[in-house]
């Protein structure tokens, strides 16, 4: 295995963005991420605004409704989507289910401008089969296409896209929806950039099957699959270890994400267009982390780094709980605080900093992890291995949300002792997965020493 890099002349990362096995496919799979967030997003505001059922807790109940069925399809579809990422070619797939979503995106119109919350969930639910069966593909078609040295890079530039296109959609979709014939807008937006991803979809070079031999059936069972696909993923414990690593930061920074609508308003009091700020603030960091991971590792898949990322989320959520404590010392009135203001504190300032840098280091936890599971899982199996990860995925956003449910509405904390208990959380968490896969700490060690003077 290589050692920790010496700091070596760094290749540009974004040389890959002006290349044909990258690009079209970068493009596809950032507006297939933007579509899902713009209508989940209209959606929810739709719901929230008109109160539909007409009491708040029926409108809790169609929120939750909407969240949980975009997450269901992972738990259904996972499995046959690696079995089918396997077996065919990963580019015919992309654009199968590309020009599925042109037709779920002009349903979902055709329901925008029906006003029929019912018929908006139905078409969320498929949009959220539509994501499960192009998860496995996602991260199984870089290796395909991109050299052992440029997994890193492309992993990074993918990550940066998801939460960019998260952060637009969440915006765009939130905005829009509520302007005069907002609904309209957002789904003839929504039809626009499928019809633009399939269009990208079709320049993406044949990605065909490495299984060679196999006559194995498609199981449209998924439970037997599923445990036989776990146990491909046990097969290289390091791998695993990578799988739960993710799903970690995925309910962390989900359980993060779901607070910081109730944090900004209740906490720090801030008129509700902080929230946007503050989302933004997490998701930029978010991508500087990933885009940072090419330059500290030199461009090599570093395992190094995600003991730093795991570090850095505990540091930074302590100090957001100690600045929160502070800041509403600072104003115990309580007066609605707007963004340009909230900028001009320096507790304000101090809280978008510290969203940022948790965001950040969750770069550098995740998108290590991604590389060595592409890395280090055979190409013949990948996409079944990559089915589990997001089936763990899936699992551990729910786990949060229950979490989230006992600590803030049965246990009665406020948000930022809930953040400091996430924090403590993942020392724990991330500390047994190191214990059980010392290569992490090892090859920290040797990053960390690579960077003194004189190494």
């Amino acid at each position: 295995m290589a050692q920790a890099s010496n700091k070596p002349a760094v290749k540009n990362p974004f040389r890959l963005l002006s290349q044909r096995r990258f690009l079209p496919f970068f493009i596809t799979q950032f507006l297939g991420a933007l579509n899902d967030n713009l209508f989940k997003n209209a959606l929810l505001v739709i719901v929230v605004s008109t109160a539909v059922a007409g009491t708040d807790s029926s409108t809790n109940f169609t929120t939750n409704l909407a969240a949980g069925l975009f997450i269901l399809p992972y738990f259904l579809f996972s499995t046959t989507a690696g079995q089918l990422a396997d077996r065919y070619d990963k580019a015919l797939l992309i654009r199968r289910i590309k020009f599925a979503e042109i037709i779920l995106m002009l349903a979902g119109c055709y329901a925008l401008w029906l006003g029929d919350v019912n018929w908006m969930l139905v078409i969320l639910f498929l949009l959220g089969v539509q994501s499960a069966f192009f998860g496995p593909i996602k991260y199984s078609i870089i290796p395909q296409h991109l050299g052992t040295d440029e997994l890193l890079a492309g992993n990074a530039q993918v990550g940066m896209g998801t939460f960019v296109s998260i952060l637009l959609g969440t915006l765009i979709g939130g905005w829009l929806v509520t302007a005069d014939h907002g609904p309209l807008y957002v789904g003839a937006l929504a039809v626009g950039f499928a019809l633009i991803g399939w269009l990208c979809s079709r320049q993406i070079p044949s990605a065909p099957s490495v299984l060679v031999g196999s006559d194995e059936k498609l199981a449209l069972n998924p439970f037997p699959v599923t445990v036989q696909n776990y146990r491909l993923a046990q097969e290289n414990p390091l791998v695993f270890h990578c799988i739960l690593g993710i799903s970690w930061f995925w309910l962390y920074g989900g359980a993060f994400l779901t607070q910081v609508p109730n944090f900004a308003v209740t906490v720090l009091h801030g008129h509700p267009t902080l929230i946007s700020v503050l989302l933004a603030a997490f998701i930029v960091g978010v991508a500087m982390g990933a885009l940072l991971c090419h330059r500290f590792s030199s461009g090599n898949v570093e395992p190094g780094l995600v003991p730093l990322g795991g570090l850095g989320l505990s540091v930074f959520a302590i100090d957001l709980f100690l600045t929160s404590v502070a800041y509403q010392q600072g104003n115990p009135l309580g007066e609605i605080i707007m963004p340009l203001q909230f900028l001009t504190m320096g507790t304000g300032v101090h809280i978008m900093l510290d969203l940022m840098f948790i965001g950040m280091f969750g770069g550098f936890l995740i998108v290590p992890l991604y590389s060595m599971i592409q890395e280090r899982t055979a190409g013949d199996r990948r996409a079944r291995v990559i089915s589990i990860n997001n089936i763990f995925n899936a699992l551990f956003m729910v786990a949060g949300a229950l979490i989230g449910i006992i600590f803030l509405s049965v246990l009665g904390w406020t948000i930022p002792q809930f953040f400091l208990t996430i924090a403590v959380l993942n020392i724990l968490v991330l500390g047994a997965i190191f214990y059980s896969a010392p290569e992490f700490i090892h090859r920290f060690k040797l990053w960390m020493g690579s960077w003194l003077p004189g190494s």
